[in-house]
């Protein structure tokens, strides 16, 4: 495990357990808000985005945390030895977006881009996690599975799971 992309929906806890991940293994995390954002909470020009993205996986280990585009994702998956997948319940995602709102009333939730807005992030979370089933479809994972031939390939669709998974690494449980 030296090249590792963590992926999924709005609010599953990607973040919580690719921070868990670097902290236990010592391998940089890049959460990819952070260079898909500027410090006032706008977006980067595509062109910045791709250099940034690409300085990032030619690193020689890493672990890369969201979505970003369609296109750099693919070119992560080829890229990473390691691909998890975090496939909560909507449920879940929905409260832990939710929840990530309420708490930012007393703190900046960690790892949070400098500048960008969490109320405005919420409504973005709620907005995709809507969207999602459009998108993450049994079909979209069976061709994340094609390209990942001969990589570890893990689907974690439990906070049980991510809590396991989190655990080989010496790390704490996440909490609903």
């Amino acid at each position: 495990m030296s090249k590792v992309v963590v992926f999924g929906k709005p609010g599953g806890g990607k973040s919580t357990l690719s921070r868990k991940l670097s902290a236990e293994t010592g391998i940089k995390l890049c959460a990819l808000d952070l260079i898909e954002y500027k410090k006032n909470g706008e977006r980067v020009s595509p062109e910045e985005y791709s250099k940034k993205h690409a300085d990032l996986i030619d690193a020689d280990n890493w672990i890369i945390e969201g979505l970003g585009t369609l296109e750099s994702f693919w070119l992560r998956i080829d890229a990473a030895d390691t691909l998890i997948y975090v496939d909560l319940p909507y449920y879940v995602g929905y409260w832990w977006v939710t929840k990530r709102l309420l708490k930012s009333l007393f703190v900046k939730p960690e790892g949070w881009p400098e500048g960008c807005s969490v109320l405005k992030g919420t409504f973005a979370g709620w907005k995709y996690l809507r969207l999602s089933p459009k998108f993450w479809t049994p079909e979209f994972f069976e061709e994340i599975q094609l390209r990942g031939k001969g990589k570890d390939i893990y689907r974690i669709t439990s906070v049980k799971e991510i809590n396991n998974f989190a655990r080989q690494f010496g790390s704490t449980d996440v909490r609903i």
